[in-house]
């Protein structure tokens, strides 16, 4: 990785750039057009990384003054362990920065961050066609076994 990138907690000035990020991020799931976000579910994300009473945190990856990537993760209880556990919901870099260890510098932040919240556990998804993403998960995290259901309500 570069040696000019910095990882870093999101700031409010940054609120241009990781929107950019953003969008781009829920495109590559299919969430753009007609099936984007509203406004104001991204706009509530946004305000959540800022409230201290929110267990919502976003990092920033930066290059030369630009953002390059962006990582969300929260905590929440668990019933297999008594400290909060951790949970990499959105990590995202832009394409021409994939494969040169951003991704797992991003990973890393937040593995620090949660050992310093005392948590015993980061766990995330991917959908099962991000294969190369999973490359990098492969190498920093262990497959889980478990299959995600969902109903939407």
């Amino acid at each position: 990785m570069n040696d000019h990138v910095t990882v870093r907690p999101a700031q409010e000035s940054d609120y241009p750039c990781w929107k950019i990020l953003w969008e781009k991020y829920n495109a590559f799931y299919g969430r753009h057009g007609d099936t984007a976000l509203p406004q104001e579910v991204s706009d509530m994300t946004w305000n959540r990384f800022f409230d201290s009473h929110e267990p919502m945190h976003a990092i920033v990856a930066e290059l030369d003054g630009k953002l390059i990537g962006i990582a969300h993760f929260l905590y929440h209880r668990s019933t297999t362990h008594i400290a909060p556990t951790c949970y990499l919901q959105d990590l995202f870099t832009l394409e021409t920065a994939r494969g040169k260890g951003l991704g797992g510098a991003l990973i890393a932040h937040v593995y620090a961050h949660a050992k310093n919240a005392g948590s015993q556990r980061v766990y995330w998804q991917t959908h099962e066609t991000n294969v190369q993403a999973m490359r990098l998960y492969d190498q920093v995290a262990e497959k889980s076994g478990f299959v995600v259901y969902r109903k939407m309500l």
